[in-house]
């Protein structure tokens, strides 16, 4: 999930829907972070209700911030665990496949280091695949030219602005409803209900299957930022030339948390998806993300020790 250039906020339902979804790419992070709009004013009415445009702005700044923490995920290196559980007709486990990665930024791509393929290590053949792999991506970047590397940032700054056009789409699309406040941890945040919209009519041809889901967002209060958030789609959604259906029921949910005391990262992520290929062969898999040890690169390339990086 980290290797894409999205927001979770867009990825989330990307991924569900099968749409697809660009593969990150190389950018020099910017010397100074783009301003993020300022939180808006969220002083509840007098039944204790904010209202729908509250609602939308608070999400459209949440958005936002996602976007920065996807910047600023280029500055750590973590281990990300993918359990893929196949399933049969009945939701029986038919298979399970485990994979541990290191995640790390080399020359501005994130990179995947296989290091466990079912809770052990690598043998040494498998290890020495690995890094063979992680050489042939460095010497890559090392040699490519300076125009290639413009027409990549190019690429990824036109997808941060298409993922922008996207979140202001999202907010567009639906009905809000504030259900409340939740304890997250040790963190307080705005519950709120998102329902599709009726009448819509989308402006981006990647929104117009929004109104085929519906979720819940978790928004901290003091940050106005992420911390969960869980999708379901409510309507069979049917995708290109293959008749790819992805079934009612789909569902994923995304947690995040504070680390370090400057950014929000993803924690767990749990996806559910019955996909039907061309009409013939049904695919049901539950799918479960977590990651761990973010550590901080410094400007010398020297790690942050995992003592020095704290989750909130």
């Amino acid at each position: 999930m980290r290797k894409l250039g999205l927001t979770p906020f867009v990825l989330s339902l990307m991924l569900l829907a099968g749409l697809p979804v660009s593969a990150r790419q190389d950018q020099p992070a910017p010397a100074q972070a783009p301003a993020v709009a300022a939180l808006p004013d969220l002083t509840p009415d007098a039944n204790g209700r904010l209202s729908q445009e509250q609602m939308q702005q608070l999400f459209r700044v949440a958005a936002e911030k996602d976007i920065e923490n996807d910047k600023r995920l280029r500055n750590y290196t973590y281990t990300e665990r993918d359990e893929e559980r196949n399933l049969d007709g009945q939701g029986d486990v038919k298979s399970v496949d485990v994979k541990t990665y290191e995640v790390m930024e080399l020359y501005g791509e994130q990179v995947q280091r296989l290091i466990e393929k079912d809770g052990k290590a690598l043998d040494a053949e498998d290890a020495e695949k690995e890094e063979k792999k992680i050489q042939k991506i460095v010497d890559k970047r090392k040699n490519e030219s300076e125009d290639t590397r413009r027409k990549r940032a190019r690429k990824e700054e036109k997808d941060r602005e298409d993922g922008r056009k996207f979140v202001r789409e999202v907010a567009d699309a639906y009905n809000f409803h504030l259900v409340g406040t939740e304890r997250l941890g040790e963190r307080d945040a705005w519950v709120i209900d998102a329902e599709p919209r009726p009448g819509y009519e989308p402006h981006m041809k990647e929104a117009k299957f929004l109104p085929k889901f519906r979720g819940r967002v978790w928004v901290d209060k003091d940050e106005a930022q992420l911390a969960k958030l869980d999708v379901e789609c409510i309507d069979t959604v049917s995708l290109g030339w293959f008749l790819a259906r992805v079934h009612k029921g789909s569902r994923i949910v995304l947690e995040q948390t504070r680390v370090n005391d400057e950014v929000w990262l993803p924690k767990h992520v749990a996806v559910k998806v019955d996909v039907r290929l061309a009409l013939l062969k049904n695919f049901n898999v539950e799918m479960e993300q977590t990651y761990r040890d973010y550590k901080k690169f410094r400007a010398t390339g020297r790690i942050v020790g995992v003592g020095e990086v704290q989750e909130k």
